[in-house]
């Protein structure tokens, strides 16, 4: 059986090729408290990258994209399944916490997945890859938190197993513009960078 071409870096989106995916978009990341603790994150999530997730979610659904949720969660209650990183920053959300629930603004629908991740990359603690190539899909468009750390990690880690990794430079935000900025330039080279419009006239 044939195999489909190799897609170009910049070549328009496919859908029946393609997965939306939303990282750590969840209750226990971005809540109303952040405002005060991490004002920089709180606004620009508020105000750009969530309603950008929420504009590529509902071209994604109704463009037949497959769509992928993944959220810090922890298999066990005391969290000794995690990465050591996730240990040493204090990261435990427990199965079925608030803190582990996708957040309201772009909940999963229908039979949307969403998977349980305790590492930076959802390559490294999830089933993603296996669900990629058992569905046939071949490109990812990444969002979600943050920037430069679990987005950053998952785009070059895609890339390396042979996805094509798209970033929305809209639909994705941390801690400080320079730290977005930066975190852009720096795994640029890794995937293709469009604004959430640019994606959205392609695959809508």
């Amino acid at each position: 059986m044939s195999r489909p071409a190799p897609l170009d870096r910049d070549a328009p989106i496919d859908p029946s090729r393609t997965a939306l995916l939303l990282i750590d978009v969840q209750k226990g990341i971005f809540h109303p408290g952040a405002a005060e603790a991490r004002p920089y994150f709180h606004k620009s999530a508020s105000e750009i990258a969530v309603p950008n997730m929420v504009r590529l979610l509902a071209a994604a659904r109704s463009s037949g994209l497959e769509v992928v949720h993944t959220v810090i969660q922890s298999l066990t209650a005391d969290g000794r399944d995690r990465s050591l990183d996730y240990k040493l920053t204090g990261f435990n959300f427990p199965p079925g916490s608030r803190e582990a629930e996708v957040c309201d603004e772009v909940a999963p629908q229908g039979d949307e997945m969403v998977l349980p991740k305790t590492s930076s990359s959802l390559f490294n603690s999830t089933i993603f890859e296996y669900l990629l190539r058992n569905i046939g899909l071949d490109s990812v468009i990444v969002t979600g938190f943050l920037t430069d750390q679990c987005v950053d990690h998952t785009v070059r880690d895609g890339a390396d197993r042979g996805f094509r990794m798209i970033c929305p430079i809209d639909a994705c935000t941390t801690d400080s513009r320079e730290r977005h900025e930066n975190a852009l330039a720096a795994f640029r080279g890794y995937c293709r960078q469009a604004t959430t419009e640019e994606l959205v006239k392609e695959f809508s």
